[in-house]
């Protein structure tokens, strides 16, 4: 992070977490307590560690952390931005289409796993099939690799696709609230295709949410519908990749409670579209941009056909007969 981002950041959190000197002592400057939490977003650095670089007790740093962390998501949390109309929804569309090669894409859709200590008495409600105990970041992602959406705390033990059954995204789309256009054309295909999400199989296969085909006999058909897919699908995890390189707390196990790891959570997503928009080139690393069965319905499976079809005929890319088999 530059200056001068830095002291835009300084200039929109300071107010939320300025504190008043008494005759006591005196207080924290509220760009020290943002170069604080920043420093521990950016290290995964203990409170002892942190302690000693800033000369502030533990006790202090305990509770700077969390309050600037929610002060960030406060002002910043606008960063991540649902589309609201049906034209913004077909920006989003048309960008993937011409930065990813895939039609009607709303965004990338991919879950990860936050490391946690877990709650007293909570048993083994917070343990993930990975073995370790944490809470679920779900997120969707733009062509741009900024998130759109993200859904965070639910405890590790459910899927990535059981939080996206629950998320407030999922119910808005199904009872129609998201001024999504239902369906448009494809050159070469007699009929609509609805506007959709790509995922991996971690998610259920459904009319507005892609998943790769199953299995390893597939057609040369599948397994380029499989590669288009593969490769729109890459912008989540380069997102979650960026955010990891970044934010190097999510490379520990972190010491909090629940609430104030998603705040933590919340501040490190807000500040990673935040500077993707801010300083693109410094922030996003140049070589990033690039890197159980679950039964989907009978029109879901007709919808990744048509898909199929598509890029397979109208929609080819010159590359894609090279590459489908590394996917």
């Amino acid at each position: 992070m530059d200056v001068s981002t830095f002291e835009e950041l300084v200039a929109l959190v300071s107010p939320s977490i300025e504190r008043n000197n008494t005759s006591m002592r005196e207080a924290i400057p509220a760009a020290e307590r943002i170069a604080l939490t920043l420093r521990y977003l950016a290290t995964g650095e203990t409170q002892s560690s942190l302690s000693y670089q800033f000369r502030i007790a533990q006790n202090t740093i305990s509770g700077i952390i969390p309050a600037v962390c929610s002060a960030i998501y406060h002002h910043l949390g606008s960063e991540i931005q649902v589309p609201e109309s049906e034209n913004e929804w077909k920006m989003v569309a048309e960008e993937f289409w011409a930065k990813w090669n895939f039609p009607l894409c709303l965004g990338a859709m991919d879950g990860k796993h936050i490391r946690i200590k877990p709650p007293p008495h909570s048993g083994a409600t917070y343990r993930n099939y990975k073995g370790f105990f944490s809470i679920v970041l779900l997120a969707v992602v733009d062509a741009n690799l900024k998130f759109l959406y993200v859904d965070v705390g639910t405890n590790g033990r459910v899927s990535d696709g059981g939080v996206w059954g629950k998320s407030k995204l999922r119910q808005s789309i199904t009872n129609g609230d998201m001024n999504i256009s239902e369906a448009a054309t494809l050159p070469g295909l007699a009929s609509n295709l609805p506007f959709v999400i790509v995922a991996d199989d971690a998610f259920p296969l459904m009319p507005n949410i892609m998943k790769p085909y199953p299995g390893s006999n597939l057609s040369k058909e599948c397994l380029i519908f499989n590669y288009r897919l593969s490769r729109a699908r890459r912008v989540s995890e380069n997102a979650f990749g960026i955010l990891a390189a970044r934010f190097r707390v999510f490379g520990t196990t972190i010491l909090t409670s629940v609430p104030n790891t998603k705040l933590i959570v919340l501040a490190a997503c807000s500040l990673h579209n935040f500077l993707t928009n801010r300083s693109k080139n410094t922030y996003i690393p140049k070589d990033s941009a690039d890197r159980e069965d679950i039964r989907g319905s009978n029109y879901a499976k007709d919808v990744r056909d048509r898909f199929c079809n598509f890029f397979n005929a109208e929609g080819a890319v010159p590359w894609q007969d090279n590459n489908y088999t590394l996917h």
